[in-house]
């Protein structure tokens, strides 16, 4: 089965074919680049549907999300951003594997398409011209063969007439003999030409056209192969998702067998238990006799016994409302007084706890700029020491009024608790709990780190500091490659390197790791290929690569 040989009169159908075969090619890529579109456009909405009802931070929304109900709702959210981002994977591969290809596939087979029908309307064109010679020899055969007749009958017609003299008769036989041999050459020439164009014909037949039309066929068939497996790939690209969309599809199945209606319902009490206990029966009142009216001690306004006033009949309540009753609304007090105890209790251990991170967090920032004072003691190229007593001396008065704050809220918690210590315990058990805090820094530096008027004027130990001098740096800088990355780390706290050799770094910021610290207080980092330096290693949190070369091992 060849086009060449079955084919070769049908030159202008297979090439509006072969045309056909190509725009069926286009309206494919044309398909599945639409279909990219889409799933791209799906994703985004997934997405912004995910974000849309994502929890908003630090509102009553995060608060709600302690439900196990809540909980599954959040996880069905996240697989949904995870969900979405599969059919990005699905947008991204077709692009690659199935669009870009073709595409490219697309202009090779217009190119070849292009050069072999050229070559056919060449080989065409050709024959067209042997025909016209053909034909042109032909006719001129033709003519001459009716001269030399004509020429031979007025010879004859000559030669009887016996009044023409001898010479014209000569003359009319020399010319009858011309044309003669004139149709003889004629002939020859007809012949010539039609042995040419019949060699020609047969060439253009049996060689020049098959070939070309073997050519074109093996290009279309080639398109058909490739569109075909183009298809495959289509099928292909979404099977690989299905099971990473299954997990996906299973991970909400799993938050939704996670929720438990009991931890709910426990929740519950938590966050609306007031503590109070249900009031007594009220006592019968005597109207009959003439006594003072007066509510009993079980009374619904004197429940507790805390001595408010009683309540009067046809009066208002002045005493303690009760959830039933409609309760005033105004601005709330610090200690949180106007919540029922259980409440007020939970607010009270919130606030302490979160006044701790606090507390703790600037212990930190100080541990971490008295460090790097020493630092700056030992090596005064580094930096000049007394820069930093003003910043010391801010966070000393921090933690200070976060102190005091504290034991404010600690006594209310401790009133709450029916726990209300002696005012020298308490300041003991809040002087002890900060102390235990910072008590592994505080054991590298001198016990007493404030001064009279509260900059820090604590001196390390020389033997248990590694000197560094001005040219150390100035050696690692001049390294013609670049130090591989043996970790990351990320900023605690905002660090201004104003000096040769440092970098600055902005808190939360992630960053590469390419020197450990040798004891000397500062680690070398990296934020790219031109900008690396060196940090207080207490400034931030150090993640090392077990795999990288030269990397340590911390338990």
């Amino acid at each position: 089965m060849s086009w060449g040989t079955e084919l070769w009169d049908q030159f202008d159908n297979l090439e509006k074919h072969t045309q056909w075969g190509i725009d069926v090619l286009e309206k494919y890529i044309k398909f599945v680049k639409e279909r990219t579109e889409i799933e791209l456009s799906y994703a985004k909405q997934l997405r912004n549907l995910s974000k849309k009802y994502q929890p908003k931070k630090n509102s009553k929304e995060e608060e709600e999300y302690r439900y196990t109900s809540c909980k599954a709702f959040l996880s069905t959210l996240n697989e949904m951003n995870d969900y979405a981002g599969q059919h990005e994977v699905i947008s991204e591969n077709m692009t690659s594997q199935i669009t870009t290809d073709l595409a490219r596939f697309v202009q090779e087979l217009k190119q070849e398409r292009k050069s072999n029908f050229h070559d056919g309307r060449k080989a065409q064109q050709h024959m067209e011209t042997c025909w016209k010679q053909l034909e042109s020899s032909k006719r001129r055969f033709e003519r001459d063969c009716k001269e030399a007749d004509r020429a031979q009958q007025y010879f004859e017609k000559m030669d009887a007439d016996i009044n023409v003299t001898k010479a014209d008769v000569e003359k009319a036989r020399q010319q009858a003999q011309i044309r003669h041999q004139m149709a003889e050459d004629s002939k020859a020439d007809y012949s010539s030409s039609l042995q040419k164009f019949n060699q020609e014909q047969h060439e253009y037949y049996h060689t020049h056209i098959p070939s070309i039309f073997q050519k074109i066929q093996e290009m279309e068939e080639r398109r058909i192969v490739r569109i075909g497996e183009s298809m495959k790939t289509y099928a292909e690209v979404d099977r690989q998702v299905i099971p990473i969309i299954g997990k996906c599809l299973d991970g909400i199945v799993k938050a939704a067998e996670a929720i438990n209606q009991k931890s709910d319902s426990q929740l519950v009490i938590e966050a609306y238990k007031s503590g109070f206990e249900p009031p007594g029966d009220i006592e019968f009142e005597d109207y009959t006799q003439p006594m003072k009216r007066t509510v009993s001690d079980n009374s619904l306004s004197n429940s507790r016994g805390d001595g408010k006033p009683e309540l009067k009949f046809g009066g208002k309540s002045k005493g303690k409302l009760w959830p039933f009753i409609k309760k005033n609304k105004g601005a709330t007090p610090e200690d949180f007084s106007n919540l029922p105890p259980e409440q007020r209790r939970k607010k009270l251990q919130q606030k302490v706890d979160e006044l701790n991170k606090e507390i703790q967090k600037e212990m930190d920032q100080r541990d971490a700029i008295t460090k790097m004072k020493d630092v700056y003691l030992k090596n005064p190229q580094m930096g000049d020491p007394a820069s930093l007593d003003h910043k010391l001396t801010e966070v000393s008065q921090n933690i200070e009024k976060l102190r005091l704050e504290a034991q404010k809220f600690e006594a209310w918690l401790a009133e709450v608790e029916g726990r209300l210590p002696a005012r020298g315990e308490q300041a003991r058990r809040q002087s002890g709990m900060y102390d235990g805090q910072g008590a592994p820094t505080a054991n590298s530096c001198a016990q007493d780190r404030e001064s009279p008027d509260g900059s820090y004027t604590e001196e390390r130990s020389q033997e248990n500091e590694v000197k560094v001098l001005a040219t150390d740096f100035d050696d690692e800088f001049d390294d013609e490659e670049p130090l591989p990355a043996i970790g990351t780390c990320k900023a605690l706290y905002t660090f201004e390197g104003q000096n040769e050799g440092t970098i600055s770094v902005i808190e939360g910021e992630i960053l590469y790791v390419i020197e450990e610290d040798k004891g000397d207080g500062w680690t070398r980092i990296r934020r790219n290929e031109d900008e690396e330096g060196y940090v207080p290693t207490s400034y931030v949190e150090v993640y090392l690569d077990k795999n990288a070369k030269g990397a340590k091992t911390y338990i």
